[in-house]
């Protein structure tokens, strides 16, 4: 691996935006590993392309691509964007959020670095790192849908909605997807466990989950979604 695509989908994530990016500055890939950073701005209504730009103005050493979506689309279409952008031999979800720390991509990067694994998933439930104790029932919510979506994968994953998922680009740029929003993570995840000799792992990784208040922005509604989609690409197979 040469150089790793770094996709960050962006809704008015202006006042905080810069954080991220300055953690992703910061880290140092193995083996010398290049980091591409795209950034898609799904029509903030907040001052987040500002932020975006500044930023770029103010670091040309970083390697920042920046697109934005003149109406609203939603997390996934967002993802769409970028993923079809990227140039790297892999490529990473990284949310604008500072809810998942940048220094894990090493974690993620070692299984495919040692010539195992295709696709890694970072895992919010397993492994001894600092998790944020917040909402019960969001929790005992991601446990039942990875659970629902294992069912008809035959995957064994513990955290199928975790924002980290490290894809070979080559692979994930050659699938149809169709979710807009958060159903996005059902259906990638439905549609890889199909492809024939795919080597998919998990590993490890810190959570510093936000609270609605801080800015989270999924919902009840978006785990119905989910069911609906787990069945949609899960157990129907829409392709």
């Amino acid at each position: 691996m040469n150089k790793l695509s770094i996709i960050i989908p962006a809704y008015n994530e202006g006042p905080t935006i810069h954080f991220i990016l300055d953690k992703l500055q910061n880290v140092t890939l193995p083996n010398g590993i290049e980091k591409e950073i795209i950034i898609v701005n799904d029509c903030s209504k907040d001052n987040t392309e500002e932020a975006i730009l500044k930023y770029i103005e103010t670091h040309p050493d970083m390697s920042i691509q920046y697109f934005k979506h003149e109406v609203n689309k939603g997390k996934g279409a967002a993802l769409h964007t970028g993923i079809s952008k990227a140039t790297g031999e892999y490529l990473i979800i990284q949310d604008a959020d500072l809810e998942y720390d940048p220094n894990e991509f090493n974690l993620l990067i070692q299984p495919v670095l040692d010539g195992f694994a295709d696709v890694v998933y970072g895992s919010r439930f397993m492994g001894g790192n600092p998790h944020r104790i917040s909402f019960f029932w969001h929790t005992i919510g991601n446990k039942f849908l990875t659970f629902l979506s294992n069912m008809f994968t035959n995957l064994n994953l513990t955290d199928m909605e975790t924002c980290y998922k490290l894809f070979n680009t080559y692979i994930i740029q050659q699938i149809t997807l169709r979710e807009k929003r958060f159903g996005f993570e059902p259906e990638i995840t439905a549609k890889i466990s199909r492809i024939p000799k795919i080597r998919i792992y998990e590993v490890g990784i810190s959570y510093y989950g936000r609270t609605y208040e801080e800015g989270k922005k999924i919902g009840w509604k978006d785990g119905f979604r989910a069911i609906y989609c787990i069945l949609k690409y899960g157990l129907f197979k829409i392709k």
